[in-house]
């Protein structure tokens, strides 16, 4: 015969590892100082750049029509 579970012992037990989860998400998330904020801005805006760089066709500029031999 199994063990007798308290089911609502569980589920606040499994919610408040959620929680702490979550805690722990956000910490790393939010966590950081400026200078690793504006570092990690710096570093994501490179990657789009080299991203870009490597493109095959350039992005349609938005400002010029499609047909400008007129």
């Amino acid at each position: 015969m199994g063990d007798l579970v308290n089911l609502r012992r569980a589920r606040k037990d499994r919610d408040r590892r959620r929680r702490e989860d979550e805690a722990a998400e956000n910490r790393v998330k939010f966590g950081r100082g400026k200078v690793e904020k504006l570092t990690a801005k710096a570093q994501d805006a490179l990657e789009a750049r080299r991203l870009d760089g490597h493109r095959l066709n350039a992005p349609a500029d938005p400002e010029t029509p499609p047909d400008s031999r007129t």
